[in-house]
């Protein structure tokens, strides 16, 4: 699914797009991610959804100003504004990594509602950060002056360390190319320079006021964010449901697209109680 459809907002230029019809569905990615690691599983929910996906801004097809912050404060006003230029009041929305602190603090201090949330894998509670990401935001600007081949191997052992099972050539290629290049090598690095935990810390303590269903899916072998999390997150949020993805890592959508497919079909399927 493409996203060339752009939303101006404060200087950002915010990619998505859209394909089916039926009840709202909207997908967020995580870091290094873009909506592209959604892509087949939306095309498949596009089945019985109209389902959205977007790029946050500095993160694929978006804009990459040095300029604009991209920190996950930036992020959670710019997807509340994003469901408001959409005008959906209460859409399903499925959250990957970052995906979830912003659909969290969307949610939390800016207003939107939604029928019910899938959590994937997410950055919700501290500590958060694998030990790579941690050291690179530590010392931003060190990795940003790294020669290019050097910073193309490490970003390729970085994200290549997200998958349990290996990813392939093609796989890997794709997921480390938006990262490549002048302006993909700064945008790498100041995003992760401007990852903070006061961002999590600031809405860890409201997560059981969540007014709406939450469910949690996790993959057994993440090493990013250790599953450990998933059972705080279901103990934080009361009435949270959990289900664990067997030989699945971060990179849950490329270890366990089958498992994590049918997974998102059935949540898809129940319906919420009306509240």
């Amino acid at each position: 699914m493409d996203v060339k459809k752009m939303f101006e907002w404060r200087g950002h230029r915010i990619a998505w797009g859209l394909r089916g019809a039926g009840p709202p569905l909207v997908m967020c990615h995580g870091t290094p991610w873009s909506s592209r690691l959604w892509s087949p599983f939306a095309d498949a929910l596009a089945r019985d959804f109209t389902v959205y996906l977007w790029d946050m801004p500095g993160y694929g097809a978006s804009s990459k100003d040095p300029g604009n912050p991209v920190d996950l404060g930036v992020q959670g006003e710019a997807f509340a504004a994003l469901l408001d230029h959409w005008g959906l009041e209460r859409p399903r929305v499925i959250a990957h990594d970052y995906g979830g602190a912003v659909s969290l603090r969307a949610a939390l201090l800016h207003d939107a509602a939604y029928l019910a949330l899938c959590l994937v894998d997410v950055v919700a509670l501290r500590p958060w950060g694998s030990p790579f990401f941690r050291l690179v935001r530590e010392n931003a600007s060190v990795f940003a002056r790294l020669p290019d081949a050097v910073h193309e191997g490490a970003l390729r052992a970085y994200i290549a360390g997200a998958s349990h099972r290996g990813l392939r050539p093609e796989d890997l290629d794709a997921l480390v190319g938006p990262w490549l290049g002048e302006e993909g090598k700064e945008a790498f690095y100041r995003q992760i320079a401007q990852a903070d935990e006061r961002f999590t810390e600031e809405v860890e303590p409201h997560l059981a006021e969540l007014p709406f269903p939450v469910h949690i899916v996790w993959g057994t072998e993440d090493t990013w964010i250790p599953v450990d999390r998933a059972h705080r997150l279901r103990e934080a949020i009361p009435g949270s449901t959990l289900s664990l993805v067997p030989e699945a890592g971060h990179l849950i959508q490329l270890d366990a697209p089958v498992a994590l497919a049918d997974e998102l079909r059935r949540w898809s399927a129940t319906r919420p109680p009306v509240s």
